[in-house]
């Protein structure tokens, strides 16, 4: 299964690749800026465009990626009985909405690197990469508009559903990235319960965007919807989980500095744990170092060195695990038998245990 997934995600990063050149286009052209502008009224810069939008994010998107969500959102119309070929061109939706959201977080979090090479707001500036990384949670939803236009009124009462439930999911991410920023500020008294809960909101609502988005243009029913959308926050929560274990344990293609999260003072699930099992002094080291929010290797060195003390970075990976296999179980009933819900079920669990 691992062999095939990896297949079946780099074949899928193709094709989102493919269709985000046809959305998003590295040159403006004026057919371009009238469909999803409308006609401008005065004068229109294309060099200020592209130096400050398309530039920046295609500087962005040829980094790469894992691509996961587009495929989420593709594997979860398919396996309720939905043609993905005909839908292909909402996988731009999830994937640009949150290459924005990395763009503003690595603002937010004042970090270097994403993806191997410097962040954004470094190459261009931050005002370039705060009104970029804004963007892109608007721009995307051009493509349903569109399809509203091509389907009429019967598509319209599913359109609102789908717009609806974007909104409250980005809502949830922000309250989720405000609890993030708060805790690594110094405010300590973070339980496993509210980190998971803000997993919840940061990663996993736009996994839960995601499936439902598939769910809804597969035409699932309210059951099946319902326990796709469960199960994809479940698998956001696994998957930030692991990242904060790479963040420690990086692995061979790991495209961020290595300790980052220590550096900015986070209180990840495996700190948690770890400050839940030290004796004063040492918890009172962590503690201080994490507040310093120190970019010495030799600090950084030594918070890895008490984290793995106390055993927290394997049952952080043992949390992600389980919430993937109970999600699971509920969902497994509500999909017939199909090579999309066997893809499902083994996408869930690569994800977890990825190495980048």
């Amino acid at each position: 299964m691992a062999r095939y997934l990896d297949a079946f995600l780099r074949a899928s990063a193709s094709e989102v690749n493919r269709e985000l050149l046809k959305f998003l286009p590295r040159r403006i052209t004026k057919k371009w800026v009238d469909s999803v502008l409308g006609v401008p009224e005065f004068g229109f810069d294309y060099a200020a465009s592209e130096g400050a939008v398309t530039g920046p994010i295609w500087d962005f998107l040829d980094r790469g990626g894992k691509r996961w969500r587009p495929a989420l959102m593709l594997l979860s119309c398919e396996a309720v009985g939905g043609k993905p070929a005909l839908v292909k061109g909402f996988c731009v939706v999830p994937e640009l909405i949150h290459t924005g959201t990395l763009i503003v977080d690595d603002v937010e979090d004042g970090s270097l690197l994403r993806r191997g090479k410097k962040a954004l707001h470094v190459t261009y500036g931050v005002d370039i990469a705060v009104n970029a990384g804004n963007l892109l949670y608007f721009l995307p939803l051009k493509v349903l508009d569109a399809f509203v236009k091509r389907k009429g009124r019967a598509f319209r009462e599913t359109a609102a559903s789908i717009y609806g439930f974007y909104i409250d999911e980005m809502m949830k991410l922000s309250f989720g990235q405000a609890m993030d920023i708060y805790w690594h500020h110094g405010h300590n008294n973070v339980s496993e319960k509210q980190y998971l809960q803000m997993c919840s909101y940061k990663t996993g609502s736009l996994a839960r965007f995601s499936a439902g988005l598939g769910a809804a243009l597969g035409g699932a029913s309210e059951k099946q919807a319902r326990a796709l959308i469960d199960f994809a926050g479940s698998v956001g929560v696994a998957f930030q989980i692991h990242d904060d274990v790479l963040n420690l344990r990086p692995g061979k293609f790991w495209g961020k500095e290595i300790g980052d999260d220590i550096k900015e003072g986070k209180r990840t699930l495996i700190v948690i744990h770890s400050l839940s099992k030290l004796g004063p002094k040492k918890r009172k080291r962590l503690l201080q170092i994490l507040g310093s929010q120190s970019s010495s290797r030799k600090d950084v060195a030594e918070a890895i060195g008490i984290l793995e003390s106390t055993g927290s970075i394997d049952y952080a990976s043992g949390v992600a695990r389980r919430l993937v296999s109970k999600s699971w179980g509920n969902l497994g009933k509500q999909l017939r038998e199909s090579r999309a819900k066997e893809t499902l079920k083994g996408f869930a669990d690569y994800l977890v245990e990825r190495k980048i």
